[in-house]
């Protein structure tokens, strides 16, 4: 059994890192990955999910990329990806890039400061051609411009100082789009200028990618081809990987209860463990009965016993936080005795749910007449599993929930018109940064603030924390916020996720970053040694 580990996990999960040895690069091949679920489209920027990050990343390219070589998403980590350069006002209200001369999209037409302007132009909601939906929208408030300089300079425009802008420019999820190329284009078959073409996407069935010979990183990619093949049963998934039809599993997809199944039929396996910056949380309607009673939603909370999440869904592996990935694994995350001061982190669950029971009692419900509600989730094992726990341990205080799975082509609709009661959801985090975090999930204009949850002094610090550029500073304001998010039962946060990704041996050149699963899918260093 080989477990490669970041260099966080010899704290965490107290296993040590194996350092791959250096070959030459070989060309060709196809590399072949499952996939879990049909994605909702092709288009990064119209979706909220790694299953259209992860296979279509490969597709574009960013200004700037987190150093795909570095295990580690962090501001000290950003390299040039379309761009060639940047810099910064004195001010820090303008961020000017010089971009690469001689890129063409996939069809053929060049690549411009246009394609920059119309693309962040659209993100923050301007008239477009490019993009229907913008579920990220937020993540731009502060920008009030784009401006070019001739075809290849282009310039940010602030309203105020953000450390965080250009990390969030480093993300998967802010590729360059093209002018030219219609949103229905970029949904179903897009045009990028990234080191794979789409030749096929088939719902249900397939995504085919092929090398594009023209890429402007010379000699790169080395694979021909990468083909997912989408298979929405997980345990189908993992037997075609142990018996080779795959090279390589779905991001994440092998749990730590299956992992030792996967080991046993397939020993020579390379599995890697992280923590994904993925968190299992509870969207809860304030604005329906009976969850618009803030009593109920306190119960609720207290009900909770995170450990017991843990030990069924990781093995005990997940990582107890609050909105933020917590330390070591991610940067801003509270300390753990501040958080086990808020409500649902308490290490004694059973003084918690007497006290969550007796609400409910008070609001007359017992155990001869149970709240009855449905628990809403994806209709993916990933969602369905802690939601099935999270069932069984809301009957402790006489809550008695049914599950309602959800077609993943459609759970992000239905949750976000609030058709729902009670929903166990994951909430993947593109950057471990409290901007991204904090104005796409919690922010009350946000369109991806599920819960509809609205607090004017945390959208204050919100706000303050983002312009904070004394880091120390910065991370007190965060936690603050941390704890008003529980205090207030905004999105009560189960366990942040690890889990483990495996790939063939004759799979070189992969690097997982650890603190985001969203942002290391370009594939162009990897190759196949066969």
């Amino acid at each position: 059994m080989r477990l490669t580990r970041a260099v966080w996990a010899a704290g965490v999960l107290g296993l040590v890192t194996v350092a791959s040895p250096s070959f030459a690069q070989k060309q060709g091949g196809t590399l072949r990955i499952s996939h879990r679920d049909n994605p909702p489209s092709a288009s990064i920027h119209e979706e909220s999910t790694i299953s259209v990050v992860q296979p279509f990343m490969a597709v574009f390219n960013n200004l700037v990329v987190f150093d795909p070589k570095e295990k580690v998403n962090s501001p000290d980590h950003i390299v040039g990806d379309l761009a060639d350069s940047w810099s910064w006002s004195d001010d820090k209200t303008k961020l000017t890039f010089k971009l690469h001369q001689g890129v063409k999209w996939h069809d053929g037409q060049p690549f411009t400061s246009k394609d920059v302007k119309c693309t962040w132009d659209a993100l923050a909601g301007k008239d477009s051609d490019i993009i229907r939906k913008d579920p990220r929208k937020i993540w731009y408030n502060n920008l009030k411009d784009v401006t070019t300089n001739g075809d290849y300079e282009v310039t940010f425009v602030l309203g105020r100082p953000e450390p965080s802008f250009l990390t969030m420019l480093a993300g998967g999820y802010s590729p360059v789009y093209s002018c030219h190329v219609p949103d229905r284009v970029m949904r179903s078959k897009p045009i990028g200028t990234g080191p794979f073409k789409v030749v096929d996407f088939k719902r249900n069935e397939s995504i085919k990618l092929v090398r594009n010979p023209d890429y402007f990183k010379k000699g790169k990619p080395y694979l021909d081809a990468i083909d997912w093949k989408i298979v929405p049963n997980r345990s189908t998934r993992l037997l075609g990987f142990q018996s080779g039809e795959f090279d390589m599993t779905f991001d994440s997809d092998v749990t730590f209860p299956l992992l030792k199944d996967v080991m046993a039929q397939k020993p020579n396996a390379v599995c890697e463990a992280r923590p994904t910056n993925v968190n299992s949380n509870i969207l809860i309607n304030r604005d329906a009965p009976p969850f618009d009673n803030p009593q109920v939603r306190k119960a609720l909370v207290l009900a909770l016993d995170i450990k017991a999440f843990n030990q069924i869904l990781s093995q005990g592996h997940d990582l107890d936080g609050a909105a933020m990935l917590p330390p070591p694994a991610g940067f801003w995350g509270m300390p753990a005795d501040m958080l086990a001061t808020l409500p649902g982190h308490s290490p004694d669950v059973e003084k918690s749910r007497a006290e969550a029971r007796k609400i409910m009692e008070g609001l007359g419900y017992g155990p001869n007449k149970p709240l009855k509600i449905k628990v809403a989730t994806r209709n993916i094992a990933i969602y369905r599993d802690p939601a099935v726990i999270l069932i069984d341990q809301l009957k402790q205080i006489y809550i008695d929930g049914e599950l309602d799975p959800i077609d993943t082509t459609i759970w992000y609709n239905k949750i976000a018109k609030k058709d729902y009661q009670l929903g166990m959801n994951l909430t993947g985090i593109g950057i471990d940064d409290p901007d991204v975090n904090f104005y796409e999930n919690f922010y009350s204009t946000s369109d991806r603030n599920y819960t509809g949850y609205k607090n004017a002094e945390v959208d204050k610090l919100i706000d303050q924390q983002s312009a904070e550029l004394d880091m120390g500073k910065r991370k007190k304001i965060v936690w603050e916020i941390e704890k008003k998010l529980a205090d207030d039962v905004a999105r009560p946060v189960i366990g942040h996720n690890v889990a483990n990704t495996c790939w063939d041996p004759k799979v070189k050149g992969l690097v997982l970053q650890v603190n985001s699963i969203y942002n290391g899918w370009r594939f162009e260093d990897v190759w196949l040694d066969k």
